[in-house]
């Protein structure tokens, strides 16, 4: 059988009218010989009745300290709802369907509520029913422990519902529908001519979406990389052929990724403070190790890292940042704090190996005046740290630095 994997967003489910477009894309997939399996999110965003946070803010204020395993079971109801919508949508339309949950998919979790990784998948059920004509809906963002319980995924667990069904039914593509049209390389709240990429890496997109970029979750993207299944982030509401996330080729056609391009994309993420912290002031023993895991038996999430023998570097977000800066004085150490800074990403497969690439970040920010408070890299990203006030200029000039706007579409 040809599996193709459809996701559709809250955001597309949330009206009859809307049901039906994401209807009509399913029947469009089976009547190219697709067997669709489709994942569904909650219906809507917070405010809107059937919206995961809304029957989350309903308990909650009832009673603040929920246990998790109910946490679980609540939060796993809005896609339920989501999913018997769209049987009877299809059904409605004269296209057999049924409705599989997390569990019923065989989408097996370890047992940590809330946040559950998925361990493996068992689809038999689920392809019994397709060999049987039958569109498949599956509710995302939800599992069951070996021992029954229900578990929930995290926030974006719907598309890592996909990618491993995907996966486990060797499918020939999965795609992601959401409200914008794919990737693009800037936010264009900020950057008037950012533009949709027609094709990204894995390894572009996962750096993309840990970066700030908020289209895909990057656990999803790891998942489908494993065994080379390409994605399409594409638009629910336009039939624009969307980005095409793959290794080297795409699966329609030769599209090759791997030209000239030396950046993809420029993200970012606000609400950072900065830690600085001068060893040489520092009078306890073995202070890197005791600051780290000081840290870290504080449950404080820490980025941004540069260490040296004098010096060390850090930043944590700005509403753990009075926690982290007790659990220092605790040991003895003064750091110095800055806070709203921002973390600005340029992205990009094509700058593993070429040089000039952090000199032409250094010029851009230089000509805008933009002080680069912090910076590191990796074989596809160069990060830079800057105060807050200077992130919308820093992108802008990183975005016209590596030519990506609509005027200069590869």
């Amino acid at each position: 059988m040809r599996f193709l994997i459809q996701k559709f967003g809250g955001t597309s489910l949330v009206t009859q009218d809307l049901r039906e477009l994401v209807a009509n894309k399913i029947i469009a997939a089976a009547n190219e010989g697709f067997s669709p399996v489709v994942v569904v999110s909650a219906m809507g965003r917070e405010g809107e009745p059937y919206a995961t946070d809304t029957l989350l803010h309903f308990v909650l204020s009832i009673c603040r300290d929920m246990p998790s395993r109910e946490m679980d079971l609540l939060m796993s109801c809005g896609e339920i709802i989501s999913g018997v919508a769209m049987v009877n949508t299809l059904q409605h339309m004269g296209h057999p369907a049924v409705l599989l949950t997390g569990e019923q998919a065989g989408i097996i979790t370890d047992n940590n509520y809330n946040d559950a990784r998925i361990i493996r998948v068992e689809p038999k059920k689920l392809t019994d029913y397709a060999e049987q004509g039958k569109i498949v809906i599956v509710t995302g963002f939800q599992g069951v422990t070996e021992n029954g319980e229900i578990t929930t995924l995290g926030r974006g667990g719907s598309d890592t519902t996909a990618s491993a069904l995907g996966v486990a039914l060797n499918a020939e593509c999965i795609d992601i529908y959401t409200d914008v049209e794919g990737i693009m390389t800037a936010d264009p709240r900020i950057v008037e001519d950012a533009r949709i990429l027609d094709t990204v890496t894995y390894n572009e997109i996962c750096q993309l979406a840990h970066e700030g970029a908020k289209v895909i979750h990057p656990r999803a993207v790891e998942i489908a990389m494993q065994k080379n299944i390409p994605l399409r982030v594409r638009s629910t509401f336009s039939n624009a052929p969307g980005t095409l996330v793959t290794s080297h080729h795409g699966v329609y056609g030769t599209i090759d990724i791997t030209r000239d391009r030396v950046a993809s994309g420029v993200t970012h993420k606000s609400g950072v403070t900065q830690l600085k912290i001068d060893l040489k002031n520092v009078m306890v023993e073995e202070p890197t190790l005791r600051i780290f895991r000081s840290l870290a038996l504080a449950d404080i999430s820490i980025d941004f890292i540069n260490v040296s023998p004098e010096l060390i570097m850090l930043t944590v977000k700005d509403e753990v940042a009075k926690k982290a800066l007790d659990v220092l004085e605790n040991l003895g150490i003064q750091p110095m704090v800055k806070p709203n800074c921002a973390k600005v990403a340029t992205v990009g497969a094509g700058m593993t190996g070429v040089p000039g690439v952090m000199a032409s970040i250094v010029q851009a920010l230089t000509e805008e005046g933009v002080d680069i408070l912090q910076s590191s890299d990796s074989h596809t990203t160069i990060w830079v740290l800057v105060e807050k006030n200077n992130m919308k200029k820093a992108i802008k000039a990183l975005h016209r630095k590596f030519n990506l706007g609509q005027n200069n579409k590869e």
